[in-house]
């Protein structure tokens, strides 16, 4: 790779190193945990709400995806919509600093905001991977960003636990009343993704040789969202993917939105030991993410999502028959390691296939297919959580949705995957 090229990959790939504490401080482990555990008032309520707001997310991402993808391709503003949102996210986080314990409505509003503009900047962000990544290299390339978003998770998780939560007198000035010290990783989680995101901003480049005139951007892409739409059959082995990925990406969603509340309502663990939890379960992650990647550019996309739901099904199992705090860690060591790779496969795979030129919009309906049915996991596994009484039960919806979703890969034609849309 030419000096230019390698240093807008490494300026991509770092995007993903500067949203991850968002995923880990605020969605997965810390404040997820602190809003059940803190916020609302017993960990079964907080559950079930906290499933709302992760419901309500999904659904505002999966219904604005597509045609913010259409319009971004018109109109050259794919990376106007990363910053913008990056920045909304950035904002929201921050404010979520200042609500305190009890201020249910405040917490749920903040977090729905910055999630969906966290995932509307990973949908355009997302896109610019056929357009910096070499094809042959695709699959290593996506696999450096998760490695580098997971490694990214693990830093901003250690750095909390030293600075703000295991030291008498948290750093910085803050302190242990009104769970302050635990608020502050929001500030830590927005700094981090607004520091980090600068070499993106720098040194990716948008590709505009296809925007429309001034005038017809909007008309053009309603009218490109429409037949594309409309004609999607026509992509047929995208379709058969989009599909497979809808259902396994819920069970995905499901897991990062509960993984922290699982451990601390299932197996009594403390606010320290989902931190470290987090931080074991990002470092297996990451290496998972990366070795897999090259794996991907041998074995292919398909294979590699294939290896790793098998690998997510046994680890999600486990984690449900787990009678003790060691296989539990177990578990979640076991899908670290599948999780990145699934994640880094699924991106690859979509770049090979997307039609030139419309990389937006497929990312967009790629975004879709991970969100338009994304509430279904959290939202089954609040209600059964609530029904039961037991976090255990509301887990089986992320087995069955990992099985169905492996069945429903193999038809991708495995051929077709490095063919795209030539």
């Amino acid at each position: 790779m030419t000096n230019a090229r390698s240093r807008a990959v490494w300026s991509w790939a770092l995007f993903d190193f500067a949203n991850s504490p968002f995923t880990t401080l605020v969605v997965t482990f810390v404040y997820a945990t602190y809003f059940t555990q803190v916020i609302a008032s017993d960990p079964i309520l907080g559950t079930a709400l906290w499933s709302r707001g992760v419901t309500i997310t999904a659904l505002v991402v999966a219904l604005a995806s597509p045609f913010l993808g259409a319009l971004a391709d018109r109109g050259g503003y794919r990376k106007v919509f990363v910053v913008v949102s990056m920045l909304v996210c950035v904002a929201a986080t921050t404010a979520l600093y200042r609500v305190l314990p009890g201020e249910i409505v405040a917490a749920l509003a903040l977090v729905v905001v910055a999630n969906i503009a966290f995932e509307f900047a990973t949908v355009f962000y997302n896109a610019f991977l056929p357009d910096v990544a070499p094809r042959e290299r695709i699959g290593t390339v996506s696999g450096w960003g998760w490695g580098l978003g997971y490694i990214c998770g693990l830093l901003a998780l250690a750095v909390s636990l030293v600075t703000l939560v295991q030291p008498e007198e948290p750093w910085f000035g803050f302190s242990r009343e009104g769970g302050e010290n635990v608020r502050a990783r929001n500030l830590l989680a927005a700094g981090w993704f607004l520091v980090f995101s600068l070499p993106f901003v720098l040194w990716v480049h948008e590709d505009k040789s296809r925007v429309s005139r001034p005038g017809r951007i909007i008309g053009e892409a309603y009218t490109q969202f429409r037949r594309t739409f409309t004609e999607i059959r026509k992509y047929g082995h995208v379709l058969r993917f989009l599909v497979a990925h809808l259902v396994y990406n819920d069970g995905l969603v499901t897991i990062f939105a509960f993984g922290g509340i699982y451990a601390a309502g299932t197996f009594g663990f403390t606010l320290n030991e989902v931190i470290m939890f987090g931080i074991v379960v990002n470092v297996f992650a990451g290496a998972g993410a990366v070795a897999m990647g090259y794996l991907d550019d041998r074995i292919g996309a398909k294979r590699t999502i294939s290896i790793s739901l098998l690998g997510l099904i046994v680890a999600t199992l486990l984690a449900m028959v787990a009678n003790d705090k060691v296989w539990f860690w177990v578990a979640g060591i076991m899908i670290g390691i599948f999780a990145g790779p699934n994640q880094a496969a699924s991106r690859s795979l979509i770049g090979r296939l997307v039609p030139k030129g419309m990389h937006n919009e497929f990312f967009g309906f790629y975004a879709l297919s991970g969100k338009v049915t994304a509430f279904v996991g959290p939202f089954v596994l609040g209600l059964l959580t609530q029904i039961s009484g037991s976090q255990r039960v509301g887990v089986t919806i992320v087995v069955v949705l990992f099985v169905i979703g492996l069945v429903l890969l193999q038809g991708v034609a495995a051929a077709e995957e490095d063919e795209g849309m030539a």
